[in-house]
């Protein structure tokens, strides 16, 4: 039987983009999901949803698929006064934060001026088309 909405999926895979390994499986352990409710990319879920348990397949999820395309709006600059609390400031650190909605926000330190810090809001994997190899492990 192939993998039903709300079932519990765990896959052994990998990841890679333009020929090097960016996530996977860890320790050899299946990862686990809910099929169909948004835990996974929605190109890895299409991709897989007539599969069953023991059966295997790679392929490319296209980045529209996946962490959506490079967004050059993504970049913005703030105040350097944001960032007061922050210890250790320093380029491509990954900040978690809040909007003004109370919503988590999430932005990497591209630049950081006197006076302003450069920052991406774009995925760090936005833009990239995704190489999956995946088995089904179970279907629970």
């Amino acid at each position: 039987m192939s993998i039903q909405i709300n079932q519990t999926v765990k896959i052994m895979f990998e990841v890679k983009i333009d020929g090097i390994i960016v996530d996977g499986s860890r320790s050899n352990k299946p990862f686990e999901f809910q099929f169909g409710v948004g835990q996974v990319i929605a190109g890895l879920e299409k991709r897989i949803m007539n599969m069953k348990a023991g059966e295997a397949t790679q392929f490319i999820v296209p980045a529209s698929e996946a962490y959506g395309e490079y967004d050059p709006k993504g970049i913005q600059s703030l105040p350097i006064e944001q960032f007061e609390g922050i210890k250790d400031l320093k380029i491509g650190m990954q900040i978690q934060a809040e909007d003004e909605n109370d919503q988590p926000i999430q932005f990497i330190i591209k630049e950081i001026k006197e006076k302003e810090v450069i920052v991406d809001f774009n995925h760090p994997l936005a833009g990239k088309d995704l190489e999956y190899k995946v088995k089904i492990d179970s279907l629970l």
